[in-house]
């Protein structure tokens, strides 16, 4: 008896066949093998555009230039404000869906030959969370090409404040909330030890000289995000324990409280160049990465 992702699989191909059969505009269109790899690159370099700004607008703020630091979210929302704001939310909305959609093949029709084991397991385990953040991420994106608000930093914490206060009306409520923050924790302390202990260069086609000079940013990276995710896990975890909604946090005003502390600018400022690391890397994935297409998906 066929697996449910098999059975899938033959209803994709099924209906892209029956689709170029009875459409001539379809015909035209090239099969979705072939559309693959270009899609997911534009995905990869979406992603490196989102970090890159990041961490330019976190150093920028880490040396008082503007005035607060910013996550990715953030660095969406200042978009939305600068010159042609609406064109490039299309564009970073458009390329972070391309990157959703390479995820989805990874997690579901085993994109990268993970297999099912418990190492390939958990690795579409972590792609899949991975999808589901930057979905939300493109979101974001297209949401602000219909009301950008003027301070969209603001606008993030009022909405994260009313999004406690509903966990905290919940039956637990308050351990609920603290539970969410152990999660982040959970995810900045999973990154940092990722970077340790993971091969980023192995599905990069490049040679091995340009694979040692590139894992580093892909370690650093990784690294500043983990850590990144810890003030806000912290803050969020208080708040559940004290019952505060108002003292849940953005990412952007978790990256403002450390650097309201002793030799917080500094600290910013290494989490600033570690997510222009990650964005360089992602531009290095664009070019060089092995995009293998899905058993299977003949559509």
């Amino acid at each position: 008896m066929p697996s449910p992702l098999a059975s899938l699989r033959s209803r994709l191909a099924r209906a892209g066949d029956f689709g170029r059969r009875k459409s001539p505009i379809l015909r035209r269109v090239p099969p979705l093998h072939d559309l693959l790899e270009p899609a997911s690159r534009i995905g990869y370099g979406a992603r490196g555009f989102v970090y890159l700004s990041a961490g330019v607008l976190i150093l920028l703020a880490a040396t008082d230039l503007i005035g607060d630091a910013v996550g990715t979210k953030g660095a969406i929302a200042w978009m939305a404000l600068r010159p042609f704001g609406r064109l490039w939310l299309l564009l970073v909305g458009l390329g972070l869906s391309a990157f959703v959609m390479w995820r989805m093949l990874q997690v579901v029709f085993d994109a990268d030959h993970e297999g099912i084991d418990r190492h390939g397991l958990m690795t579409r385990m972590s792609q899949a969370f991975s999808g589901m953040s930057y979905g939300f991420l493109a979101f974001s994106a297209f949401g602000l090409l219909f009301h950008a608000p003027e301070n969209p930093a603001a606008a993030d914490e009022a909405r994260s404040h009313e999004q406690a206060a509903v966990v905290l009306a919940l039956p637990w409520g308050n351990w609920l909330l603290a539970a969410a923050g152990l999660v982040l924790l959970g995810v900045g302390v999973a990154n940092v030890s990722r970077a340790w202990r993971e091969d980023f260069t192995e599905y990069l086609a490049c040679s091995p000289r340009t694979c040692r000079r590139v894992a580093p940013l892909a370690r650093a990276g990784v690294i500043a995000r983990g850590l990144a995710y810890m003030p806000l896990a912290v803050l969020v975890i208080l708040a559940g324990l004290r019952s505060r909604a108002s003292d849940v946090a953005t990412f952007g005003s978790a990256l403002d409280a450390v650097e309201r502390q002793p030799a917080g600018p500094w600290i910013l400022a290494l989490a600033a160049l570690g997510f222009i690391a990650f964005g360089a890397f992602s531009f290095i994935e664009a070019r060089f990465r092995r995009i293998r297409p899905p058993r299977n998906l003949a559509l």
